[in-house]
């Protein structure tokens, strides 16, 4: 999973990409202010070797994070859109290639999700559910202004403090879909306990862009477990809980 950002290379000024938006790295708080209640979505089983169950899949996810998130913006008074979602099994994208399974382009809005035959050949429920969740939390990043205000921050900031903001806005939008699994994973039925999907992204690849796998697992437990509006704060983090 990974979001493509758009503004290192549009010549926005940092000043201009930290005002495009009024709440900054900030902004995202007034979502997370309540505790919000258990969801009840519609997900539909993913069938092995099916290209259509996983679009089908993809569409009942898409719709119970627009259910989430439209109400966690209205309950805060924040201006809310859902992303569109595009479901493909080539390369090939509304910005450029596809360079992991899924990602999120800012300019377009737009959650782009690959189908891959490794998905068809052993579809995990739960991995293909996250490819969403995670998604989704870029596009709240964009609504609230967190990915201008990194933007601007990146733009002005050279190697180790670069990755750092990287992980820092990778694992907030970690932290999101936790917050939204706490809500929903009942409904989307993941075929795996909490704690041993925890458990498996901790043994995941380490990646560069994302950070270490063990702080992935660590934000998304805080947006399941959290109930205050600093349960996802990576802003503020110790480095330690964000390399």
């Amino acid at each position: 999973m990974c979001m493509v950002a758009d503004l290192l290379s549009s010549g926005v000024s940092p000043a201009a990409a930290a005002a495009a938006r009024p709440g900054g790295l900030e902004g995202w708080r007034p979502l997370l202010a309540a505790r919000p209640a258990p969801l009840t979505c519609r997900v539909p089983p993913i069938r092995t070797g099916s290209a259509a169950s996983f679009r089908a899949f993809y569409r009942g996810m898409a719709a119970c994070a627009d259910q989430f998130w439209s109400a966690r913006f209205a309950a805060a008074r924040l201006a809310y859109r859902p992303p569109a979602v595009d479901v493909t099994t080539g390369r090939d994208s509304v910005c450029g290639k596809i360079v992991t399974g899924a990602q999120y382009c800012p300019a377009q809005h737009t959650i782009v999700i690959r189908i891959t035959r490794g998905d068809l050949r052993d579809p995990f429920r739960m991995n293909a559910a996250h490819a969403v969740a995670h998604e989704w939390g870029h596009h709240v990043q964009a609504l609230t202004g967190v990915l201008d205000a990194q933007n601007a921050l990146y733009q002005r900031a050279t190697g180790a403090a670069r990755t750092t903001l990287s992980h820092r806005l990778e694992m907030q939008a970690e932290c999101f879909a936790g917050a939204f699994y706490a809500s929903a994973l009942r409904s989307i039925r993941p075929g795996i306990t909490w704690r041993d999907w925890l458990g498996a992204v901790r043994m995941a690849e380490e990646s560069e862009v994302h950070g270490r796998p063990r702080n992935l697992a660590y934000w998304q437990n805080q947006g399941f477990r959290g109930a205050t509006p600093d349960a996802c704060d990576t802003w503020n983090a110790a480095p330690a809980k964000v390399t």
